[in-house]
C-alpha cells in the first residue's frame, strides 16, 4: 500500500511521491520562545517526529528543519516588562523546549534556525521582491503587493475580493491595499533593529519562514507542517513570497496541517492564559504516557486535554510495558515454556503487522496504529505469560520472538520506548551502569559456585527491568 497524505493545498488525499527520489525535505513552523512551553506545543513536535521516523523506516533520507521565531512583538514586550535582553529570553525558553522534547523522545531536528540568524538573507530577498515588482517601500517599511501574485489564496481557498479589512487584515495608510503585508518594519530605538536599504528595522513574521526554508532546504520542499491556524495568513503569505522570489513552483508539494489541543473547548494558548505547563506534566507523568496520549487522536482531529485522559494513557502505557516485559522474560528464560495458543498469537501478530502499516500509510493514522499495538499487547499478555495449563509447542519461542520483534518495530516507529529506566537516565549513565555491573558480577559469582537458582533469579529480575544478559564465550554481554 502506498503512503497517502491529506494535502491542504489540493484539499484531497494524495499519494506521497517526494520531489527527489529517496529524499524527503520537511519544514515545520516552530515556537516563539518568550515563555514556558505548554502541552499544546508538544503535539505537533511528537507528530512530526513520528512522520520522520516512519519515512526513515520506509527508506527515505529525511531532512527536518524547524525554526524558532526570536524576533516578535511578544518577545519585545516580555523584554520591556522584565528588563532581560530579548535574545537571552529566547535562548532560555528555546533550550527549555528542547529539553522537554528530549524527555518526550522527540529526536532533534537537523537544524533549528532562528530569525535573527538570517537577517542578511531576508534583506536580500526583500530587495529582490522590490526589483521584481512584488513589493514596495513606504516610509521605511516594505510591503508585499498581495494583488501582484496571481496565485494568492490558493492554499487557504480564499478569494482576494473576500479578504478585505477584518479580523486578520491590518489596515494602514502606508499600504497600497489592506491585503498587503509587511516584509520589513521600521524599528524604534528601544526595539531590536538592523541596518537596511530602507533604514533601521526588523523583518515581518511571514518573510522569516520563507527565507529559512530557502536557505536550509531549497526553493521547493516536500512537506511543510504547522497548525491549522497558520493556513491564513502566515502560510498563504509564505507561498506568495517564496514563489514570487524564486520563480519555482510548488514552494511546498504537500501542506500538512494539524489541529489544536484544546482545554475545556478552547484552543490552548498563552495569549488566552489557558495553558498547562509542559515541564509540570512531564514531571508528574511518565513522558511515554504523555506521548501515547498525544498520538491517540489523528492530527486532523482536535485533541481535548484532561487529567482523566492522561491517566488513561498511563494505564495504557503500563499495559504496553507489561506485554513488552512478558515477552522479554519468555525469550530470555532458558527453561522450556509453552503458550496457551501459539497459532492464535501468530495470527494476531500477522493482523497487527497488516493493520499497523496500513494505518500509518493512511495519512499517518496513529490512532489505528496504536489500536493494532494494543491488540498485540493483549495477545502477548494472555498467551505468553507461562502458566501450568499452558501447552508445550516447539514453535512457541519462534512465535513469541516474531510478536516481540514486531512490537519493538512498531513502538520504535511511534517513538515509544518501553525501557523501565527513569526519565533522563540512559543506559550510559554512570550510576545505572555501575549498578548493572554489580548485578552482573554477583550473577557470575553465583554461577561459579554453581548457585544457579540465584544466578537465574538475578537474570530474570534484570529482564523485568528491560536489561537482557547474554552469556557468550567471551563473557556476559548486557543489552538494553
Amino acid at each position: 500500500m502506498a503512503l497517502t497524505v491529506y494535502n491542504t493545498l489540493s484539499r484531497k488525499y494524495e499519494e506521497f511521491i517526494p520531489l527527489d527520489e529517496g529524499k524527503v525535505s520537511i519544514y515545520v513552523c516552530g515556537i516563539t520562545p518568550y515563555d514556558h512551553s505548554h502541552i499544546g506545543h508538544a503535539r505537533p513536535a511528537v507528530f512530526w517526529d513520528v512522520v520522520r521516523r516512519y519515512l526513515s523506516y520506509k527508506g527515505y533520507n529525511v531532512t527536518l528543519v524547524t525554526n524558532f521565531t526570536d524576533i516578535d512583538d511578544k518577545l519585545i514586550n516580555r523584554s520591556k516588562q522584565t528588563g532581560i535582553p530579548i535574545m537571552e529570553i529566547a535562548d532560555k525558553y528555546a533550550q527549555e523546549y528542547l529539553e522537554s522534547m528530549d524527555k518526550l523522545g522527540v529526536q532533534r531536528a537537523d537544524a533549528y534556525p532562528k530569525a535573527s540568524q538570517v537577517i542578511p538573507e531576508i534583506i536580500d530577498t526583500v530587495e529582490a521582491l522590490i526589483k521584481k515588482g512584488f513589493a514596495y517601500e513606504s516610509s521605511g517599511d516594505v510591503y508585499f503587493r498581495a494583488g501582484s501574485f496571481a496565485g494568492y489564496g490558493k492554499l487557504s481557498g480564499r478569494k482576494t475580493e473576500d479578504l478585505m479589512p477584518g479580523a486578520r487584515v491590518q489596515v494602514s495608510e502606508l499600504k497600497e491595499s489592506p491585503l498587503d503585508w509587511a516584509l520589513w518594519k521600521t524599528s524604534p530605538e528601544d526595539e531590536p533593529g538592523w541596518p537596511s536599504p530602507w533604514g533601521r528595522g526588523r523583518p515581518g513574521w511571514h518573510i522569516e519562514c520563507s527565507v529559512m526554508v530557502h536557505k536550509y532546504l531549497g526553493p521547493s520542499i516536500d512537506l511543510h507542517g504547522g497548525g491549522t491556524e497558520l493556513v491564513f495568513p502566515h502560510h498563504e503569505n509564505e507561498v506568495a513570497q517564496a514563489e514570487a522570489f524564486s520563480g519555482v513552483e510548488p514552494y511546498v508539494k504537500y501542506w500538512i496541517h494539524s489541529e489544536m489541543l484544546n482545554l475545556e473547548g478552547e484552543k490552548m494558548s498563552k495569549s488566552i492564559g489557558n495553558v498547562i505547563s509542559l515541564s509540570e506534566i512531564i514531571k508528574n507523568h511518565d513522558p511515554m504516557a504523555v506521548r501515547l496520549y498525544l498520538l491517540s487522536a489523528h492530527r486532523r482531529k482536535i485533541l481535548e486535554f484532561s487529567e482523566e485522559l492522561l491517566s488513561s494513557a498511563e494505564k495504557g502505557w503500563e499495559r504496553i510495558r507489561t506485554g513488552y516485559l512478558n515477552a522479554v522474560e519468555f525469550l530470555t528464560n532458558p527453561s522450556p515454556q509453552g503458550l496457551h495458543d501459539a497459532s492464535k498469537l501468530a495470527g494476531i501478530t500477522q493482523k497487527c503487522r497488516r493493520t499497523f502499516f496500513e494505518s500509518m500509510d493512511n495519512d499517518f493514522g496513529t490512532p489505528m496504529a496504536l489500536a493494532a499495538i494494543f491488540d498485540l499487547i493483549s495477545a502477548i499478555n494472555t498467551q505468553v505469560v507461562p502458566r501450568e495449563e499452558a501447552t508445550s509447542d516447539c514453535n512457541a519461542r519462534q512465535k513469541v520472538s516474531e510478536a516481540y520483534g514486531l512490537l519493538v518495530q512498531c513502538l520504535g516507529i511511534l517513538g515509544l520506548a518501553p525501557q523501565i529506566c527513569r526519565p533522563g537516565v540512559s543506559e550510559g549513565h554512570d550510576i545505572s551502569r555501575g549498578l548493572v555491573d554489580i548485578l552482573v558480577n554477583m550473577r557470575n559469582a553465583a554461577r561459579k559456585q554453581k548457585d544457579y537458582r540465584t544466578a537465574d533469579y538475578i537474570r530474570n529480575q534484570m529482564a523485568h527491568l528491560g536489561i537482557v544478559l547474554e552469556d557468550t564465550p567471551s563473557g556476559t554481554k548486557v543489552r538494553m
